[in-house]
């Protein structure tokens, strides 16, 4: 299908991406400025169509938070608490185990574990929370902690992120989820993300998983005070560190949640954002096979446009999402897989369910 564009500066830039040469920071910087938002979806479709035909990926997974006690204090986060504050929470073998009897179903393929960095236990109450669930559901996989997790890790027990990250993979852990990311410059973490990895330490974390042999997952969390310049930039650190080790199977663009529910428009990213960066995403990171529109942070009908903006992925069915409800998530906390597969059917596209690594499930 032959691409009609309005703007004679993205046709070259459309040249460029038909005869697959790499963009620049400085075409992204254009794709960012052009009116033209439909001729960009449909050089990310394109972009999508030959990797990903019309197969589009969803999960059955579980959301899993052990603790909310966290030392570092993120501009953007509800989620943490200080020990012994109201609210506060650290799941014991226990409390975990009920916590995830109370909402299993045999069709949950991934664990997904993100906490804080609670410093009031030690390194094995991290190891013993992926021991605990690998003993009781040998057949799940488990996605477990941050790359910036991995870096407090490492300061928490002394060990080097090599390491942490031997002795979790002992323990049963299967892949790191892409948070903690957040943006990749040093500018937007001193004053976003002050105690938490650096842009270097997230990138080394991920490279030493990629190394010992794990596939990862990369996120990107925009719409608060990084440039579009920054945004691209850190697709671009993930394009190197993709080029080097290939390690990361999915980009993920966060939408930023607003600090309240009730917060009004004007705080919340606008939908041309949401579906510009999704697609953006798509013709930068040419190395990626994966691009994830996340429902819960753009909400379902918007997901639903991403499919033909480039993106191959819509996530999971996801019983009980907490951070980005902590925040000003107006999403549900779960979908069934049912509402999913309509979702995407009704996107003209063919759902497959799979499994972390994207082997394939079932089509349906």
């Amino acid at each position: 299908m032959e691409t009609i564009l309005t703007d004679s500066n993205l046709q070259t830039i459309a040249a460029k991406v038909q005869s697959g040469e790499r963009l620049t920071i400085e075409d992204g910087l254009y794709l960012y400025e052009t009116p033209d938002l439909l001729g960009i979806a449909q050089l990310a479709n394109q972009v999508n169509q030959k990797k990903n035909g019309d197969n589009v990926y969803f999960i059955q997974n579980m959301y899993i938070n052990p603790t909310n006690v966290c030392e570092a204090n993120c501009g953007f986060c509800g989620f943490k608490r200080k020990p012994g504050e109201e609210g506060a929470y650290t799941m014991d073998s226990d409390a975990l185990l009920q916590y995830v009897s109370e909402r299993w179903n045999d069709n949950i393929r991934e664990f997904h574990i993100v906490g804080g960095h609670n410093t009031e236990v030690p390194f094995d109450y991290y190891l013993n929370t992926v021991r605990t669930l690998k003993k009781h559901y040998p057949q799940v996989t488990i996605k477990a902690y941050t790359g910036a997790e991995i870096e407090f890790f490492s300061r928490l027990s002394g060990l080097s992120m090599k390491e942490v990250l031997e002795e979790l993979i002992k323990a049963g852990l299967d892949t790191l989820p892409g948070g903690g990311a957040e943006i990749l410059t040093e500018r937007y973490r001193a004053k976003m993300s002050p105690d938490k990895a650096s842009t270097d330490q997230w990138l080394e974390a991920h490279e030493i998983a990629h190394n010992l042999g794990l596939k990862t997952h990369a996120t990107m969390l925009y719409g608060s005070i990084e440039s579009k310049e920054e945004r691209l930039i850190h697709m671009d650190r993930l394009r190197q560190l993709q080029d080097r080790t290939n390690g990361f199977m999915v980009f993920i663009p966060l939408a930023m949640q607003p600090r309240k529910i009730e917060a009004g428009i004007k705080r919340r990213t606008s939908a041309y954002d949401d579906m510009r960066t999704l697609a953006i995403s798509r013709l930068m990171l040419d190395n990626f096979d994966h691009i994830k529109a996340y429902w819960i942070n753009i909400g379902v009908q918007l997901t639903q446009m991403a499919l033909t903006f480039g993106s191959s992925d819509i996530h999971g069915t996801l019983i009980e999402e907490r951070i980005s409800h902590s925040v000003g998530a107006l999403t549900s906390q779960g979908i069934t897989r049912d509402e999913l597969i309509h979702l995407i059917k009704s996107a003209n596209k063919i759902p497959v369910e799979r499994d972390t690594f994207y082997n394939v499930v079932k089509t349906y």
